[in-house]
């Protein structure tokens, strides 16, 4: 499902709202969560998951078309870790 197709969906379930407005409550959704990750906090949705930040020390990679020894720098990378209830529902349980 991609942005647009969940703005639908929220519209159609909730016919007493207008498609701009359901637009805005989900980028503002998205926005603090981004917001939240770019400060370093976690952000964690109950029975859904939780979305995290993790370090990437920097390292000595390998170019795979040369062979070539690269630097690769430290990074931070957005981490996301399901919760029981939607790893139980995706297992059947």
């Amino acid at each position: 499902m991609i942005r647009s197709e969940l703005i639908q969906k929220i519209a159609d379930d909730n016919p007493h709202l207008y498609n701009r407005d359901v637009e805005k409550i989900v980028n503002t959704i998205f926005n603090e969560i981004t917001d939240a990750l770019a400060n370093g906090n976690r952000v964690e949705l109950r029975g859904f998951g939780a979305f995290s930040v993790k370090k990437r020390d920097a390292r000595i990679g390998r170019n795979p078309r040369t062979g070539e020894s690269v630097e690769v720098e430290e990074k931070h990378v957005p981490f996301f870790k399901t919760g029981k209830l939607l790893r139980d529902r995706l297992n059947g349980k």
